[in-house]
């Protein structure tokens, strides 16, 4: 078997994997899929965040038809966050496309922006229930113009997270509408945060597609695996103990955004260049090569 097969069965296994703990938990494939790619396979930040971001949109078109077809889907609430989060991903891809060119200096943005919201996101899949309980108990803001201007920067803010990193739009998401939407009942809530990635993705996917970010081949692989895995999960996660699963994946997320930051402050770390043998002479002060050693010179005590 060549190398290359073995290299597409990983990450078949890989997708299947990210797929299983997306329909097991909820949480979205960015927040796994993009750090796997990035710390376990060694693919670049770039095409690892524009790679996921088409591999999400497709992967959460079957999930929106559902919500779609159950009616569990809050069409305002998804215009309201598409106002911001569409033209926000739109003049973010502007300006990574600009960045990337003038100093490859993208990468470590997107390095940073995507340990800080994987640390984000173990944080609010940590404490969902107790989220969920808190939102429960608040009022609606007052006036409906804070909840519609909320809404719209929450989709800017969402926009602009996605399309550097392709984290925000799940647990993140959720969380704040929970909070600007409390007497929606979730299932509408996650119904209506899925409807809404399902543009997003496809938007900053392609954009990183055009400034070529995006590895088709490694996107057909991830989609054999993941597929089946989240039907499988989304099967299985009425039998699967959310006490055990939410605190084991907050500390892969955990995890994952530490080393990314690692990755990035040492990719940040200006390295010293070695002298090589025939630089030194050069590198030496002038009469150094003429002046003898200290056991050598009969003056020295």
């Amino acid at each position: 078997m060549q190398p290359l097969e073995q290299m597409d069965l990983l990450h078949a296994a890989a997708g299947l994997l990210v797929g299983l703990l997306v329909g097991l938990t909820g949480v979205g494939g960015g927040s796994l899929m993009t750090p796997l790619l990035v710390l376990m396979f060694g693919v670049s930040p770039q095409t690892a965040v524009g790679t996921d971001l088409l591999y999400a949109a497709i992967t959460k078109i079957t999930g929106s038809a559902v919500h779609g077809w159950r009616d569990t889907v809050d069409w305002k609430i998804v215009r309201r966050l598409a106002y911001g989060s569409v033209p926000a991903a739109l003049v973010t891809l502007a300006a990574l496309s600009w960045v990337g060119k003038i100093g490859k200096s993208s990468e470590h943005v997107i390095l940073l922006s995507l340990a800080g919201l994987l640390a984000m996101t173990s944080l609010a899949v940590l404490f969902r229930g107790r989220l969920i309980k808190l939102a429960h108990g608040l009022n609606p803001p007052d006036p409906s113009a804070k909840v519609l201007a909320g809404t719209t920067a929450l989709g800017a803010v969402i926009g602009v997270a996605v399309t550097i990193s392709s984290v925000g739009a799940g647990a993140i998401g959720m969380t704040v509408l929970l909070m600007l939407y409390p007497r929606l009942p979730v299932v509408r809530i996650v119904g209506s945060d899925i409807a809404h990635a399902v543009p997003l993705a496809l938007i900053a996917g392609t954009g990183h597609w055009l400034i070529g970010d995006v590895d088709a081949a490694l996107l057909v692989n991830l989609l054999i695996g993941s597929i089946p895995g989240v039907v499988i999960g989304s099967l299985l996660s009425t039998r699967a103990p959310d006490r055990l699963l939410q605190p084991l994946l907050a500390i892969v997320l955990a995890l994952s955004a530490w080393q990314l930051s690692v990755k990035a402050l040492a990719n940040d770390t200006p390295k010293r260049p070695a002298i090589h043998r025939t630089d030194r002479a050069a590198a030496m002060p002038r009469g150094a090569l003429l002046k003898p050693t200290g056991f050598l010179d009969p003056h020295a005590t």
